[in-house]
């Protein structure tokens, strides 16, 4: 079983501006990862996907990415301690708040990749590969992976 940690920008790519290639390909990629079988894939929801969901300002966007978040359980950490721990050493390493918790959950979760669409991010967490504990990349370079 692949389990895979999709971020909040890469849950929000189809709602953005289609009309660019590359957030076209990438939304294209979201959207084939989440109609995987979910045999082989298991997609880990966390509560900070959960929190950070509810602070989206657009109601309509909100509900619809939230019916995907409630689709399965949420992964819930058992160590908050750590997690909070891990968050602050991966703000040290130049992760935003939101970012560094989204990366510690998938971690803690044991996910085998987190996915996103923030070339910021995947940039600091290729530059930190050998600190970080979970496989980091875009959806399209996931999808490659994971798809039949």
């Amino acid at each position: 079983m692949t389990r895979i940690y999709l971020d909040m920008c890469c849950i929000k790519r189809p709602f953005d501006d289609q009309t660019m290639p590359r957030i076209r390909l990438e939304t294209e990629a979201v959207l084939a990862l989440l109609s995987l079988e979910p045999d082989p894939v298991q997609f880990v929801r966390s509560t900070a996907l959960l929190l950070e969901n509810a602070a989206n300002p657009l109601p309509e966007r909100a509900a619809r990415v939230d019916a995907w978040l409630n689709a399965q359980p949420v992964w819930t950490t058992t160590d908050r301690p750590a997690l909070a721990a891990r968050v602050d050493e991966l703000m040290g390493r130049g992760c935003r708040a939101f970012d560094a918790l989204h990366v510690a959950c998938a971690e803690q979760a044991q996910a085998d990749f987190f996915v996103t669409v923030d070339s910021r991010l995947l940039r600091r967490l290729k530059q930190h590969q050998a600190q970080i504990r979970v496989r980091a990349c875009s959806p399209i370079d996931c999808l490659m992976e994971v798809s039949p």
